[in-house]
């Protein structure tokens, strides 16, 4: 693994663990005091942070720092097809349940 290899890896989990904290980049950027510039040139891997920014952003997200260096976090492609199917299963959950209601109450309604 080359350096820009890591800067790319930080960068892409930086982005990741905001999305799913639902954190704009202002939102991350002020939480961690830093600038949303600086914040952008982190996430598009332009600029590398110093540790005590790295361990501010990770203290943000609610991550331990070395996540932020862990390549075992899904991609933009993986997180859709993943919240897909979840979505799939709620839906279909859904319907099962509202027939079971239905028909219970069909069946204690009838005379």
């Amino acid at each position: 693994m080359t350096g820009s290899d890591i800067r790319k890896l930080l960068s892409q989990n930086i982005k990741y663990f905001r999305k799913i904290r639902r954190l704009s980049q202002a939102d991350l950027a002020y939480e961690a005091n830093i600038s949303i510039p600086f914040l952008s040139d982190i996430e598009r891997g332009n600029k590398w942070p110093h540790p005590d920014t790295l361990a501010s952003i990770a203290t943000t997200l609610q991550v331990e720092p070395v996540d932020l260096f862990t390549p075992k976090y899904t991609t933009d492609s993986e997180t859709k097809t993943l919240i897909n199917r979840i979505s799939r299963d709620l839906l279909l959950a859904h319907q099962q349940a509202t027939e079971r209601v239905l028909h219970r109450y069909i069946t204690l309604n009838q005379d």
